[in-house]
């Protein structure tokens, strides 16, 4: 019999927001963490605009200590354990010290997407071809894809499983639902679990070029058309990291934590490049298909989702992802549950989407609140068609959720998708 899964522990690294209650605060508000980058203008970019969290030099080495910050230049590792270190800690979990031995119920699998890529770059600037073992001794750690879990598990003392995945925009949804998976068969107690994205123009250009950023709002980065508008012409990129600390139910009782949420159950799987589908295009029967799983392994029925954390990106995609949750669960107009998107305040964090959606889905739940969908007054008409207006909410309201979907879809057609609900 499979071991229930709560979590108890949160960390969020965000554009609008760094640390649980910040982000809590500017979620309510609708603040945006989208900006205008020089930088960018420079760089002659379509897209000119971006999101990236504010971490200052002092907080840095709250984390970090300086022999570690030598040579240290991946923005995608700093999010990533300040965003476990927090989660850890807002869990109430202690990390081993050096002198005793690793915590050996402890795992972590925190995921990336691009990594380092301003450390490989500032390394190989500095060589030739005839140099390459130049390269320095701390290229390695900062662009592995398992550098930023290897750093947390270092900092923890984490002797349990302790790993990367990356799976483009699913990664930090296909992560929580390994650590649920790996708690739930009786491998571990805890379980560290988040993805982090690192910033900047050598993450963004090749995003780009594709033309999926939108190059219409350059002058006025506080009023770029959200998900599922009907002037959405394109994401902004983002970055930052989320966490949580899965833990069994029985061991968070034990402990007297503090409960965010059950993780009921979900789903992973790709759309195999078929049907519509591509490197870069979702296949939507493989998403209605990861949907009814997802229902299906959490033992949930569709009637009881009440509200939905969509991947919505601000693209053409949209109309489509609306259409093929509304299949899956069988329900539109009125019946279609409340359904928002964070990428109108943060823009489309890459690899951390799913990490940094699922935090502030599980704020949600826990606080009874449904943050606004910020610059989506102009409803694109299909997904007018679908959903009642009332369930896709402009303003923050007030409201008890007791069940509810995460879903991520990234490129490489895949899909995965989280049910949680509120004990």
């Amino acid at each position: 019999m499979k071991k229930r899964v709560v979590i108890t522990g949160l960390g969020v690294v965000s554009p609008n927001g760094v640390g649980i209650s910040a982000f809590s605060e500017a979620l309510k508000k609708g603040v945006s963490g989208i900006e205008f980058l020089p930088e960018l203008r420079d760089l002659n970019f379509s897209c000119q605009l971006g999101a990236s969290p504010k971490i200052s030099e002092e907080k840095k080495r709250k984390y970090l200590s300086d022999l570690q910050l030598r040579n240290f230049n991946s923005n995608g590792i700093l999010y990533g354990v300040i965003a476990g270190m927090d989660a850890l800690k807002d869990a109430k979990i202690t990390p081993a010290k050096p002198d005793e031995e690793p915590l050996w119920d402890l795992g972590i699998i925190f995921g990336t997407g691009i990594s380092g890529v301003d450390k490989f770059r500032e390394a190989i600037h500095k060589i030739d071809n005839k140099n390459v073992r130049r390269l320095g001794s701390t290229s390695v750690a900062q662009t592995m894809t398992s550098g930023v879990s290897a750093y947390l598990g270092g900092l923890i003392g984490a002797g349990n499983m302790v790993t990367a995945n990356s799976s483009a925009c699913a990664t930090g949804t296909e992560a929580l639902l390994m650590g649920y998976e790996h708690i739930a068969s009786g491998n571990a107690e805890f379980m560290l679990c988040g993805s982090t994205s690192d910033s900047g123009p050598y993450i963004w250009g090749g995003f780009d070029a594709m033309k999926v950023t939108t190059y219409k709002y350059n002058d006025a980065p506080t009023e770029v058309a959200g998900p599922m508008s009907a002037d959405a012409s394109g994401f902004v990129p983002g970055s930052g990291a989320g966490a949580y600390l899965l833990e069994s139910l029985k061991s968070a009782q034990k402990r007297g934590a503090t409960i965010y949420a059950e993780v009921l159950g979900g789903a992973v799987n790709n759309g195999g490049q078929r049907g519509g589908g591509s490197m870069t295009a979702p296949n939507s029967l493989a998403i209605q298909k990861c949907i009814k799983n997802a229902l299906e392994d959490s033992n949930t029925e569709a009637s009881e989702i009440d509200y939905i954390n969509g991947h919505l990106t601000a693209t053409i995609k949209d109309p489509d992802e609306i259409e093929n949750w509304s299949i899956a669960l069988n329900k539109k107009g009125e019946h279609f549950p409340y359904i928002n998107s964070l990428k109108g305040m943060v823009g489309h964090c890459l690899a951390a989407s799913g990490s940094i959606e699922i935090v502030s889905a599980i704020l949600q739940l826990h606080e009874g609140f449904i943050f606004p969908n910020v610059n989506c007054e102009n409803l694109h008409p299909k997904i007018a068609s679908l959903i009642s207006s009332e369930k896709i909410s402009m303003k923050m309201q007030k409201t008890s959720l007791q069940t509810i979907a995460k879903a991520s879809f990234g490129f490489g057609d895949v899909n995965a998708c989280a049910i949680f609900k509120k004990i």
